[in-house]
């Protein structure tokens, strides 16, 4: 599936969230597409969050 096609999937899930849930689980669904990228991308490795974890050391 195209990034296109995943975007424009993603903005019609949001829409349909805001629309019956109203904003407070807009920005909940928002926060935990949010999280569910940070994971895919940390599983398909274009995130390092190594790097995060281990800060920038001291010395």
């Amino acid at each position: 599936m195209s990034p296109a096609v995943t975007g424009l999937l993603v903005g019609l899930l949001l829409a349909l969230v805001a629309a019956l849930g109203g904003f407070g689980y807009f920005l909940l669904a928002v926060v935990l597409g949010a999280v569910g990228w940070v994971v895919g991308a940390a599983v398909d490795g274009r995130l390092d969050l190594g790097a995060l974890v281990r800060g920038r050391g001291r010395g």
